[in-house]
């Protein structure tokens, strides 16, 4: 693999070729573009320097890259630094946020903590499609699985989410 052999041309690429999906996924749990484009930044890094721990028969390596990207994004929000920034910025930016009206946050209504309590398969096919918006087709090609296979997965994480909301 050419990766493993750290190959630059492998690793331009990669980051061509799967970097808006990984942004994507940053911004939507981080919110702030700016900020997205940093720890964009650091996931590459992060990949370059921890290809040799992606295994093979784990899983894809997008899957592997997505959480390389989860968990960065999340050591983020977690910070100490990063929360204290939202301390100071929540106030004016919801109250002026989408002309004064009210906007729901997934995560504030819980169910992104939802979300991630479904299989992996499953979980990666909601995020992807309900909350950084691809369509099914293109998350067919981006993991390489059958357009009937994503669309089965999806309504079968749509009825586990049912369930698992139903008071």
């Amino acid at each position: 693999m050419l990766l493993k052999q750290r190959n630059e041309s492998a690793f331009s690429y990669l980051y061509d070729h799967y970097s808006g999906s990984l942004y994507a996924v940053i911004l939507g749990i981080v919110s702030d573009r700016e900020l997205g484009n940093d720890i964009l930044q650091d996931v590459f890094i992060k990949i370059w320097r921890q290809i040799d721990s992606y295994d093979t028969t784990k899983g894809r390596l997008f899957t592997w890259m997505l959480n390389v990207t989860r968990n960065a994004s999340i050591d983020v929000v977690r910070s100490k630094t990063f929360q204290q920034s939202r301390q100071n910025k929540e106030l004016t930016e919801n109250t002026y946020e989408n002309g004064g009206t009210t906007h729901t946050n997934t995560d504030k209504i819980g169910l992104r903590k939802i979300v991630h309590k479904l299989k992996e398969d499953y979980r990666v096919l909601v995020e992807l499609s309900y909350f950084e918006g691809f369509t099914q087709d293109e998350i067919s090609k981006m993991l390489n699985i059958p357009l009937g296979t994503v669309k089965t997965r999806l309504r079968t994480a749509l009825i586990q989410l049912k369930q698992a909301i139903k008071p």
